[in-house]
């Protein structure tokens, strides 16, 4: 016996889909990867904020010599911008990768410009927190332009390393991969990002420190989420691979 419910189910479901326009239907097809790239912007955007505050955690001490942990807000939420990466780039290729890595790079140019644009303008009668705002978002565009450039520079440099060793090793190792990519990709984003946003406010030790710390928390939060990452991964590639059946 024929389930007439189910025929008018799928025959309900092809009219839907008889009248999606192209771009509906490529919505529908790659939202996997627009929700990821979203998720990727969003981080960087929110991480750019919150960095402008430098957090002191207090200090590891050897005898009268002390070494004082510094980081900037960012290191709580950055990390997890490479992980996203590195699931794009594993997933869907580095030109997929470039692409939400541009997106992210402009939309954090456009939040450093509506901000400058903001603080520039005069304040309405009764606004009374012209100079908090100043004070502590007013700082965000010399961080923005250090996380534009480092960000680019580090993301750009960690999607080819991935890529690049997943072409060597004929798609094997993925941990090793994802670990040696971000080695490399933290390395450039940690020493632009504190030199060119930090050098001069912090300064000495606490310098060499917060960029010493800043990049081995940062690998080192990769490493504690990569099996999490690897599933991530895997999920998602398997989701894909059935949508493409």
């Amino acid at each position: 016996m024929k389930d007439n419910t189910s025929e008018s189910t799928e025959s309900g479901a092809g009219d839907e889909r008889k009248y999606l326009t192209p771009g509906a239907r490529s919505a529908s097809a790659g939202s996997r990867y627009a929700v990821i790239s979203a998720a990727f912007v969003g981080v960087l955007l929110i991480s750019n904020v919150v960095a402008v505050k430098p957090i002191a955690f207090g200090a590891i001490t050897f005898g009268s010599f002390s070494l004082p942990l510094v980081f900037d807000g960012g290191v709580f939420l950055f990390p997890l911008a490479y992980i996203l990466g590195d699931v794009i780039a594993e997933v869907y290729g580095l030109k997929a990768s470039r692409r939400a890595i541009f997106v992210a790079f402009a939309l954090a140019a456009v939040a450093s410009l509506t901000i400058f644009i903001v603080q520039v303008s005069p304040p309405a009668a009764g606004w009374e927190n012209q100079e908090a705002f100043a004070a502590v978002l007013g700082f965000v565009p010399r961080i923005v332009a250090a996380s534009l450039i480092a960000f680019l520079a580090g993301q750009l440099l960690n999607a080819w390393v991935l890529d690049r060793m997943r072409k060597q090793t004929k798609g094997r190792f993925l941990r090793s991969r994802l670990i040696g990519s971000t080695v490399a990709g933290q390395l450039v984003d940690t020493l632009l990002f504190c030199t060119i946003a930090f050098a001069g406010i912090i300064t000495g030790i606490d310098f060499v420190m917060y960029v010493v710390l800043g990049y081995v928390v940062k690998v080192l939060a990769e490493v504690v989420l990569l099996p999490i990452t690897t599933r991530v991964i895997s999920a998602v590639r398997r989701a894909e691979e059935r949508s493409a059946a």
